[in-house]
């Protein structure tokens, strides 16, 4: 299964859906911080950072530990609207 979202411009608009999958499939392994990093081979430091919403995340690194959970992130389609002045 694929885990997809848009990526926004805006860094932390972009992030909020992985902090939240994240912190509940971890959780629903019963696993610390810790735990998910050692699993994933990452360190714990950047399993705080995901967990945090701190940008900018390595994207190989993410799909690391997503691949824990079955997932991946991709790129998909995104059409940003704009507001115009004009009308």
């Amino acid at each position: 299964m694929v885990l997809s979202y848009s990526l926004y411009p805006m860094g932390d608009i972009m992030t909020d859906p992985l902090i939240k999958f994240m912190k509940e499939h971890r959780r629903s392994m019963r696993l610390t911080q810790q735990d998910l990093a050692d699993r994933a081979g990452v360190g714990l430091r950047f399993i705080r950072d995901l967990e945090q919403g701190k940008t900018p995340l390595q994207l190989d690194k993410v799909n690391q530990v997503l691949a824990l959970f079955g997932h991946r992130m991709e790129p998909v389609f995104f059409r940003m609207e704009v507001d115009d002045e004009e009308g």
